[in-house]
């Protein structure tokens, strides 16, 4: 492997033109792709194998035309204090609001509160439910803009009136301030860690070339596979991660090889032969983990991470290719000034920061370790108590207008009118259909948590009926799911006794059955990401109990930050200082995005840092000064990468959807509590203790791994200098 990229690093080096040039053409090439494909698909959600996506399908399948998925708002309107909404006066602006919601081309239907008698039973409240012929993506911003100017107008009236819905909501896509504000960062942590401008702008700049050509080619493909805006939220997010980082690490060994007195030919392929390897190797280890989101069997997700690993592979491609190309274009402008100033600059005999900790965690290995994992243990202890939904309009900020309305639905009908559950009942096989559907209506409408049950609506047949069930609770109360459970137990006598069966839907249900099957799928995902993992790990370092450590060290942080985000997002502690109004269940997909990017950022700092100890190692150092060794090469390095991913991640805290607080603060606290205590702290502790061990490997599984040279024992017999190569090097673009 080390040979092999070394000769890649070479021709990349004097090739370099070539090289630019051809990645040029693929970036023009892609992007002509990009503006010539159609828009970006709608994502279609579906969560094959549960029991409300079944339901959703027979009412497509019984009703067709009636389950569409058209843009909805609902406007509620709210009479003064002591007042009520009957009111002439009110009764009109009522009215007329309504007569201003139904206008527009994209309106289905806006139905009158009174009509429709959904007028609360004190009369204080009552809302007009308004369906759009197109759903949310193709909603047009004059359509959102006429429904946002009948509800000022209403409110002139002196009523309150707010709106909810999914036609208020925009669709974000990838790119925007928070990428924006991640280079900036990035840019800064560079800038200090090379103290070069150039060698900090060149992770950046190949960074965004990978990015590019990975979102112009998931764009030229969002037509043919399918593919929406936000399925290259991930891509861009994670390519823009690896990108930089990648780069950061070969460019870091360029200058360490140059240091050495290698000249900067044999220095680029050096690099990339080392380095290079260990990029591989950690791409590899981001992609299982991507690639592994398959395993939760929901298509969005898949194709979400089949985008990322691409993404992941391109950035891995531009580190082996792009970035030593630059490297021949500019081989001295990447140095830091004083290697400009002073030409060769020895590094062997400094200590630096990452020396001294080192050789403080190999004196005191026992209380390091203890108080790392004691103290990720405790954190962690409140990921115990996790409960996985759907956050609705409930947990965004009382600012926002689809929360009021939220709010006044639940003061005004009862919190589990906002999540209503709908249930399909197929009575083909009995003998009475319609008695049959009345019959489940009554049971279900007696079950001990059910408030109210609407009349049952048939299709053209006669024998498929559909009603809705209104519970006591809130959407995202547990109790709310108890109800699921304890209607869809009854089912069996229910079904024995009218010969008619029935399925529960709705958007409360399908949540509610997403979070079980996430949760029933978290393990499958771990045992074949980590599983898989292992054993690419051990053919990296040689060794049994390394990628074991790996793996512990892994979930260790990973249930800390689920931990942390229980403690703030559901428990409520500390939620004021992030903005947080509204406490509730974790999302859903939380844990697997989790699980799925951290452990390709963790595995990245792994394989970097332990790589460099394995690589000393090999070479003849002892177990503990092979670990001083690595800190010495990577730490600072690492530690860069780390502070860039948790700034990126930090900056979507500050965004106003609760959402994305929880995915930025889970992301940061995780990338946080693995580089600083599990990579740097527990990691040198546990080497330090194992002594020998750790590299230990027993024979009959040695000779079943294959060999790979990742920490370049090859290119070591190669002599430094200029003799290293008597090939002339082509003369460098001058800075």
């Amino acid at each position: 492997m080390a040979e092999f990229l070394y000769r890649v690093g070479r021709l990349a080096f004097r090739r370099r033109w070539s090289v630019v040039l051809v990645w040029a053409a693929v970036l023009a090439a892609v992007g002509l792709g990009a503006l010539k494909a159609p828009g970006p698909a709608e994502e279609e959600f579906s969560m094959p194998g549960i029991e409300s996506q079944q339901a959703f399908d027979l009412m497509e399948e019984r009703f067709p035309g009636t389950t569409a998925d058209g843009a909805t708002a609902r406007v509620v309107f709210i009479a003064p204090g002591g007042e009520k909404v009957t009111a002439d006066e009110h009764r009109q602006a009522v009215e007329k609001a309504v007569r201003g919601l139904g206008d527009g081309s994209q309106v289905a239907s806006a139905v009158d509160p009174f009509r429709a008698k959904t007028v609360s039973r004190d009369g204080s409240t009552a809302f007009a439910t308004v369906t759009y012929k197109v759903g949310v993506g193709d909603l047009t911003d004059a359509s959102r803009a006429q429904l946002e100017r009948a509800v000022e107008q209403a409110r002139e009236s002196g009523l309150t009136v707010e709106a909810g819905g999914d036609a208020l909501a925009t669709e974000g896509g990838p790119g925007g301030s928070a990428e924006v504000i991640g280079v900036t960062i990035a840019a800064v942590v560079l800038l200090v860690t090379f103290g070069s401008l150039a060698a900090a702008g060149l992770p950046l700049l190949t960074a965004v070339a990978g990015v590019g050509v990975s979102m112009a080619t998931i764009l030229a493909l969002s037509g043919p596979l399918g593919l929406s805006s936000t399925t290259g939220t991930l891509a861009m997010m994670l390519g823009l991660a690896v990108g930089i980082d990648y780069a950061l690490f070969v460019v870091s060994r360029y200058r360490e090889e140059r240091a050495r007195g290698r000249t900067p030919q044999e220095a680029t392929a050096t690099a990339v032969g080392t380095a290079g390897s260990a990029v591989v190797f950690a791409g590899l280890t981001v992609v299982i983990a991507l690639a592994g989101l398959a395993v939760v069997g929901i298509p969005m997700l898949t194709r979400m991470g089949l985008a990322a690993a691409g993404a992941v592979v391109v950035g891995v491609l531009v580190a082996l290719t792009l970035v030593p190309a630059f490297l021949g274009l500019w081989p001295e402008a990447v140095l830091s000034r004083r290697a400009r100033r002073g030409g060769r600059i020895e590094q062997g005999g400094r200590a630096d920061g990452g020396t001294r900790w080192a050789s403080l965690v190999l004196r005191r290995p026992i209380p390091v370790l203890l108080l790392g994992v004691v103290g990720l243990g405790a954190l962690a202890l409140p990921a115990a108590d996790l409960q996985l939904g759907m956050p609705g309009d409930e947990a965004k900020p009382t600012s926002a207008t689809e929360r009021r309305a939220y709010d006044a639905l639940a003061e005004g009908f009862g919190p589990g009118f906002n999540g209503p559950l709908t249930v399909v009942v197929d009575a083909r096989d009995a003998a009475d259909p319609k008695g049959a559907a009345a019959r489940v209506a009554r049971e279900i409408g007696s079950t001990e948590g059910v408030v109210t049950v609407s009349p049952a609506r048939f299709d053209r047949s006669g024998d498929t009926a559909v009603f809705s069930v209104v519970p006591a609770t809130a959407p995202t109360d547990r109790k709310t799911e108890d109800l699921v459970t304890t209607i869809r137990d009854e089912r069996p006598g229910v079904e024995s006794a009218t010969g008619a069966s029935y399925e529960i839907t709705g958007t409360t249900a399908m949540n509610i059955d997403i979070a079980a099957k996430v949760q029933a799928a978290l393990v499958p995902y771990l045992v074949v990401v980590v599983g898989l993992a292992i054993v690419l790990l051990m053919v990296v370092f040689r060794s049994l109990l390394v990628p074991l450590k790996a793996a512990v060290g892994f979930l260790l942080s990973v249930l800390a930050s689920l931990g942390a985000v229980v403690v703030v997002f559901q428990q409520g502690h500390g939620a004021g200082l992030l903005g947080v109004e509204q406490t509730g269940p974790i999302m859903s997909l939380m844990p697997i995005f989790l699980v799925g990017i951290v452990f390709g950022l963790a595995m990245d700092y792994e394989v970097f840092l332990v790589s460099r100890m394995r690589e000393a190692y090999v070479h003849g150092a002892s177990p503990g000064r092979a670990v001083t060794t690595g800190f010495r090469h990577s730490a600072r390095v690492v530690v860069a990468a780390a502070l860039i991913m948790i700034a990126v991640f930090a900056g979507f805290v500050g965004e106003s959807d609760s959402m994305i607080k929880m995915i930025g603060f889970g992301l940061a606290s995780a990338v946080l509590f693995d580089a600083f205590v599990v990579r740097m702290a527990i990691v040198p502790a546990v080497l330090a203790l194992l002594g020998d061990k750790a590299w230990w490997l027993p024979k009959w599984l040695d000779r079943i791994l294959p060999r790979v040279d990742v920490e370049g024992e090859a290119l070591g017999r190669a002599p430094a200098g200029p003799a290293a190569d008597s090939t002339p090097e082509p003369e460098p673009a001058r800075t």
